[in-house]
Parts: structure tokens; C-alpha cells; sequence
């Protein structure tokens, strides 16, 4: 099946209606419901009688052709990486505005989820050696976080033996309830809060019961979820002693760019999501701000992906990298379904999630003396019985039961037990407070077939621990079977050393790309299980209304946490080389990526143990930060590269526009750039052989930037042994010099007819210097038959 392409550009209004989370329908005076639009303006468009775009969309001119209507209230106006504005109005007029001469497209504000101490060393950072000291830790790079908000007053927001802001910084500190301006320092330069989508799509009463976080949200840059504070100070966070979660993972927290400044954007709102008119707001405002990095731990779920022209995260990406501001956005936690994967523009760094060598064990010791192996981060009082009575609500209580959803337990039939909850449906974390409410003394969370033994600690609210599938199946099955079940549960702690390490998480988003697959995504893993950093201090370690616990540090699982580990590495990478593209920065990353764990055998897949992760899996391996200061080669990219591509891969000039905001002319974008989609001067390569197709040639560029201006390059390809896929280089040395920087050759992949219906083929090339230096791209081959 041919992959999805964009649909007809006429149809930008409608296209995402499938996609939306159904908006709060508000009436206007004539009584039709309004929904919130965000409209592509041509800005070259406004008369010069208005002194800005902001009078100009809202005069009586703007609105000329339907002169009998109100004036237009924006919610947001936007003027840097994207230009237009988002509105609350019924659907016929957001069609009469569509029909607008100065307006490109339109299309519908939607909902989009977050992406839910010792990882630095992790990733090879060593404290006055290599990048860290060569980037001063990152000091004079800004990262800009568009997520919840942040805590400002977390000893990970510290300003202490910083030097002075960068004086280019044109950020501020929006006051509002308990968050008066002088929350900002020298390490938290900048915070503002976007709400207008917020308001628009849940009503005004939303808003204002956010006032002063009477609601449990402030209408601030104030974070109330601690989303935003965990990937803040997981990014840049400052020097942290005696750190902890409750005991767990304790020691010395620190982000991976530690005297990195931060500049918070609060785009989401807990409980209740980001829209995407306030997530263009936040990029909008962090680009002309002055931020250097965005960490973007926010996306859609399962793989559903809209055409780049009309994603507003894709949208204001492309604005800042063409600025020179890396974007580094979460793959979802989707995985390990197939084409899970979200934010795959070419443009961004697209970051899944694998483990660290840190756990925190548990351990349920059955009544006829069988243990079985878990995790847990609780830290309450253990169990005071060695033995308790086992008790699994699905048996008798249906799904609901099973899933221990609210209200679905019997108090009688579980109070002082061992309560087996599958894991689905609701938060792992929700299920424990459900436990605890109706009587029980302890849980086990249980994975299914979804999450197979991909495990996650949690801070439960009671004694409880979680287990993968086989475990489950048999807990599940003594339970049912022996006449007296009972079990107990105990609390190993912190263990590191963990072995194998990394592995892909089970949750991460896998590929290939169900947009382009000849972009392969995710771009590399990054530590995302089980992170430590700074939380809110509005609500315990669970989130849940019901935990009156609050902690200084929270331990996170999810792409939500790889993100800022890549943004992290990115403020590194700018600090110590300040002349490198975006493209460039990501570049480095991917091809210094490793894919062996701490064994030294092949990265795995924590979904299927045993089985070696695949590039569909992990891109082009887990970062490897000892190695991307000096990557050797880069592949740089830029607009020219981007426009061409979307050219090739048949965006019209008018959709393309939406994205770049100048007037483009794909025949001529396409002799200077991408033949196809394959063809984008890209770290990876992924190659698809279409219909009766079997060979394919796709070129690359790679620019020196090693210390060494003269260096000869040599190619050394592997594919998967019996694929019977051949890959050619041509030529097979590439011969730098003062002169000539950047070399160029094409790489042809070549496979049997018969194969027309193979699963895909995975392999590498390696461009070798002798010298230390090993550029790494991920090949990957794939079949498509016309539709």
C-alpha cells in the first residue's frame, strides 16, 4: 500500500476535521456555534495604512468581504515563524475568511497531548572533560521549553555562579498569579503563558477559574501539572545535591546542559491538553525572543500525522530552524505498534525513548514460594504482613474490573488484599488510588500483549508494583487456581549497573514514517525511563488530586523525557560549535549514534526481549554525546533542501508556502535540491522501491568538519546477512581538502524482483577517516506496491 500523501490543498479547511478533539461549541449572536481557526496570511498582503497586522485583521478593510460582520477578535496574531492569526468564529465565517484574497489557508485548532541524575553520564558526559567543558556547560545558549510551565523556585532553576544573560536575549517574565516578574533570573530568563486557544476551545470559564489555581491551574507561567518543570530541568536544569525521589535515585540531579538558560512557554494546561493555535503562539514568541534550542516534548498519538502545511508544530519548526534555532520534538508513546510514530518533518530531530542502567526493583513472593520480578518507586510503609490474600477483580468483575477503573471494585471483596490490576485505560497511577479507596491493602499492575515486559516505576499511593506480560499471566493464574491465594511485595530501591543498557522502550514510537517513509523516524533514542528531575509543587509525585505528597524531584517516563535530553545536547553541541546549522547539530548526533548496549551486543527491544531493536525502532542508534562533539562529517541541509523536498514529494507551491511563508516555484526548487523524497541530503537513509522497481539511487552531501581540513573518507557498507539486497557507493573514498569541504556521492540499492513483497531490509554505511572517526547512516529498504 502506497504511503498516505497530502490531500488536495483546497481542501486545507476540512482536512483535519477527522483528526480534532471536539471543541466546546460556542454560539454567536445569530446562533451559530464557533470554533477556533488559525488563518495563513500573506503578509505582504497589508495595506500601508495600517501601522501593523494586528490593526489590519481586525479593521472593517479586512473583513470587506462580508461587510456586515463583527470585527475580528484574535485570539493570537503571529509575525515570526508563522504569519496570521487564530479567531473564534462559526464555520461560515471561518469559510468566508478561507475565501479571502490575502489568506493561504485555514484550517481547524485541535487538542494535543504531553508526551508523557544519572542519564547525562548515560549519554557519555564526563564532568571537565569533553563537551561539557569545552561548551561551558552550555551557558551561553538559551533553550526554549513549550509545555506546561515551570516551578520557578526549584534549586534546579538556581541562577548561582551563572554569569550575566546573554545580552542578545529579548525575552521577559510575564507576571500573573503567584508568579510575579521577579520569578526570572540569570537561569530562568524568560516565562510566558499562552491560554487564548485554551479558553476559546474549553469556554471562559476555564480561564478564569484558572486564575489563581483555585481550579488546580494558574493563569501564569506557573506550572500546576509538572510536565513542564520535569522537562525543563531535565534539559538545563542546575546542580542539584542530595537529590531524590522519596529516597529513589538519589545523588547529585543535574540537566544535561547545566548552566544552559531556560525561557518556559506554557502552552498546556493540566488536565486539559495544548491547542494548537497557543503552541504557534509559544514558537512564535520563543523565535523572536532570541532562544537557540526548542524542546517540544508535545505531539498527536498513533501515528496520526497531518500533512506538514497543515501542522502547526511542523509549521512553527520550520519558522525557527530557518532561523538557526534546533527543534527537538518526542516521538509519542505510541510504541511498539508499527507507524506510531509523530512529529516526522525532516526538520525537526525526532527523538524515542530507550532505557538507562538504573532500576528500581520490587519483588511479589507468592504463597508456594515462587518471586516474581518487578518495579516500583513507592516509598510509604511496606507491608506489615509477610503474607496477604490475592484477589483478581477481572475474574468475576469483567473488564472494567480488571482494569480496576473507578468505581469498578467491590470494597468487600478486596479490602486487606493483593489487588491484580491489568495496566490499560487509564493511569497506571489512577489504578492504585482506586485500590486504595475501595480497601486494598497492596496492587500489581500487570502489562497485556500491548505493553509485553516494557516496565515503568511508578510513586503508587499504596504498596504496589508492576510486572510484564508473562509474569502477570502467571500471578493471574496462581490467583486463579491455587485455593488460598496470598503474596507480598518488597522494595529493592535503586540498583545501577542495570545490564542491558539501552534498550528500546516499549511505549517509544516506532516507524517507518506513514507520512514519507523516505524520511526514516524517529531520527535516535535518548534516555527516557525512569528520569529524575525538579516537579511542581502544586501536586504530588502521582498527579492525582487525591496525593497530598509533594516532592522537590519527581522520577517520569515517556518521549516526553528523551526530548529534552536531546535538547540538552543540542544547547552543548551550539555552545561549542556556534557556526553549525540545525541540520548540522542533528547531523552529528545521528551519526555518532550508538547501537550496542552495555554488553556490547546489539541494542534490543524491551517490547520483545531477546530480539535486536531495528532502525525503524531506534533511527540511527541511542545518542552518544562523547562522540558528537567531533562527528567528523556533517550532512547539512537547509530551506532550499526542505522546499525542494516537499516539491518532490508533491506538496503544491501554495501548500508549500503555509510552511515556508515565501512564494516558491517547485521546478525550479527541484533542480536545486531533492529529486525525491529520498534524495534530501538527510543523516539516514531510506530508500522505497515502488511497484515493480528494484533499484533506486539517492545522493548525498557531506561537509569536513573535522580538525583536520585535509582528510580522505572511506565507505564500508553492511546490509542484513541473506536479505539479497546489494547497496553500491560511488565513489568509495571521499578526499577532502582546504578547498573542497564538502564531497558528494550516490548510493545505489539494488534487490530482486522477487523481493516485491519482502519485509524491509536493514544495514549501514560507515565513512571511515582511519583516524577515530566512524560517520554512521542507517539504511533501510522497503517495499511499496501501487495502490
Amino acid at each position: 500500500m502506497a504511503a498516505p500523501r497530502c490531500p488536495p490543498f483546497p481542501f486545507l479547511v476540512l482536512a483535519l476535521l477527522a483528526l480534532s478533539t471536539p471543541a466546546l461549541l460556542r454560539a454567536d449572536a445569530g446562533g451559530e456555534p464557533s470554533k477556533t481557526y488559525i488563518f495563513r496570511v500573506d503578509h505582504s498582503a497589508k495595506p500601508s495604512v495600517f501601522p501593523t497586522h494586528a490593526h489590519w485583521y481586525t479593521s472593517a478593510a479586512f473583513a470587506s468581504s462580508s461587510p456586515a460582520a463583527a470585527p475580528l477578535e484574535p485570539l493570537h496574531v503571529y509575525g515570526t515563524v508563522f504569519h496570521g492569526f487564530s479567531a473564534s468564529v462559526p464555520a461560515s465565517r471561518a469559510e468566508e475568511l478561507r475565501r479571502h484574497p490575502a489568506v493561504l489557508a485555514a484550517f481547524e485548532d485541535r487538542v494535543r497531548q504531553l508526551h508523557t541524575t544519572r542519564s547525562p553520564q548515560f549519554m557519555g558526559l564526563r564532568a571537565r572533560l569533553g563537551l561539557w567543558s569545552l561548551s561551558d556547560y552550555g551557558s551561553d545558549v538559551i533553550v526554549g521549553v513549550l509545555d506546561t510551565g515551570v516551578w520557578p523556585e526549584r534549586r534546579s532553576l538556581s541562577d548561582r555562579n551563572l554569569p550575566p544573560v546573554p545580552s542578545r536575549w529579548r525575552g521577559g517574565c510575564d507576571a500573573g498569579p503567584v508568579f510575579p516578574a521577579s520569578s526570572c533570573n540569570r537561569k530562568l530568563v524568560g516565562a510566558r503563558f499562552f491560554g487564548q486557544g485554551h479558553g476559546a476551545h474549553y469556554g471562559a470559564a476555564a480561564v478564569s477559574s484558572s486564575s489563581n489555581g483555585s481550579a488546580g491551574e494558574y493563569m501564569s507561567p506557573r506550572d500546576a501539572d509538572g510536565h513542564g518543570t520535569h522537562t525543563a530541568t531535565t534539559a538545563a536544569g542546575s546542580v542539584a545535591y542530595e537529590a531524590s525521589m522519596e529516597g529513589y535515585a538519589p545523588g547529585v540531579a543535574k540537566g544535561v546542559a547545566p548552566k544552559a538558560r531556560v525561557a518556559a512557554y506554557k502552552v498546556c494546561w493540566k488536565g486539559a491538553g495544548c491547542m494548537d493555535s497557543d503552541i504557534l503562539a509559544g514558537f512564535d514568541r520563543a523565535v523572536a525572543d532570541g532562544v537557540d534550542v526548542i524542546s517540544v516534548s508535545i505531539g498527536g498519538g498513533g501515528g496520526v500525522t497531518a500533512p506538514f502545511y497543515l501542522d502547526p508544530i511542523a509549521i512553527g519548526a520550520y519558522g525557527a530552524v530557518s532561523r538557526g534555532v534546533f527543534v527537538a520534538t518526542s516521538a509519542g508513546n505510541e510504541g511498539p505498534t508499527s507507524m506510531s510514530v509523530t512529529n516526522v518533518a525532516p526538520w525537526l530531530a525526532t527523538v524515542g525513548a530507550g532505557t538507562i542502567d538504573r532500576n528500581f526493583p520490587a519483588e511479589i513472593v507468592l504463597g508456594d514460594g515462587r518471586r516474581l520480578s518487578g518495579v516500583s518507586l513507592y516509598s510509604g510503609k511496606p507491608l506489615a504482613n509477610s503474607s496477604l490474600p490475592l484477589y483478581y477483580p477481572g475474574r468475576t468483575g469483567g473488564i472494567s474490573a480488571s482494569l480496576c477503573m473507578e468505581n469498578s471494585i467491590d470494597p468487600s471483596l478486596v479490602k486487606g488484599k493483593v489487588v491484580v490490576c491489568d495496566r490499560g485505560s487509564s493511569p497506571r497511577v489512577a489504578k492504585g488510588m482506586v485500590v486504595k479507596e475501595a480497601g486494598g491493602a497492596a496492587m500489581v499492575l500487570t502489562n497485556g500483549e500491548a505493553n509485553g515486559e516494557g516496565l515503568v516505576g511508578d510513586a503508587h499511593v499504596l504498596p504496589a508494583c508492576a510486572v510484564g506480560e508473562k509474569e502477570g499471566d502467571a500471578l493471574k493464574a496462581y490467583a486463579a487456581n491455587a485455593s488460598n491465594p496470598t503474596a507480598t511485595i518488597s522494595f529493592g530501591g535503586t540498583v545501577v549497573g542495570v545490564k542491558p543498557a539501552p534498550v528500546v522502550a516499549s511505549f517509544s514510537a516506532r516507524g517507518p514514517n506513514g507520512l514519507v517513509p523516505e524520511i526514516l523516524k524517529p531520527d535516535f533514542i535518548a534516555p527516557g525511563v525512569n528520569i529524575l528531575a525538579a516537579w511542581t509543587g502544586a501536586t504530588g509525585p502521582t498527579g492525582l488530586d487525591g496525593d497530598a505528597r509533594r516532592t522537590e524531584f519527581n522520577i517520569l517516563s515517556g518521549t516526553s523525557m528523551a526530548c529534552p535530553h536531546a535538547s540538552g545536547a543540542a544547547a552543548l553541541l551550539r555552545s561549542a560549535h556556534p557556526g553549525w546549522s540545525p541540520a548540522a547539530i542533528r547531523s552529528a548526533l545521528m551519526t555518532t549514534a550508538g547501537v550496542t548496549d552495555n554488553r556490547g551486543g546489539a541494542v534490543g527491544d524491551e517490547a520483545e526481549p531477546g530480539r535486536a531493536a531495528t532502525p525503524f525502532d531506534y533511527g540511527a542508534g541511542h545518542i552518544a554525546l562523547g562522540k558528537a562533539l567531533d562527528p567528523g562529517l556533517v550532512y547539512d541541509a537547509g530551506e532550499e533542501d526542505y522546499v525542494a523536498f516537499m516539491c518532490s514529494i508533491g506538496y503544491e507551491p501554495n501548500a508549500i508556502e503555509v510552511v515556508t511563508h515565501k512564494p516558491v516555484s517547485c521546478p525550479a526548487a527541484s533542480t536545486a535540491g531533492a529529486a525525491s523524497g529520498s534524495d534530501l541530503n538527510y543523516p539516514s537513509i531510506s530508500v522505497v522501491l515502488r511497484g515493480g522497481n528494484q533499484s533506486r539511487t539517492v545522493t548525498r552531501t557531506a561537509t569536513n568538519v573535522g580538525a583536520q581540513a585535509s582528510a580522505t573518507y572511506t565507505a564500508r557498507v553492511q546490509m542484513a546477512p541473506g536479505s539479497g539486497v546489494s547497496v553500491s557507493v560511488k565513489p568509495e573514498k571521499l578526499v577532502f581538502s582546504p578547498a573542497a569541504k564538502k564531497q558528494s556521492y550516490a548510493v545505489t540499492v539494488t534487490a530482486p524482483s522477487a523481493q516485491a513483497a519482502a519485509a524491509p531490509v536493514h544495514g549501514y554505511l560507515v565513512w571511515s577517516d582511519g583516524g577515530g572517526h566512524d560517520v554512521r547512516s542507517p539504511i533501510v529498504v522497503t517495499w511499496l506496491q501501487p495502490m
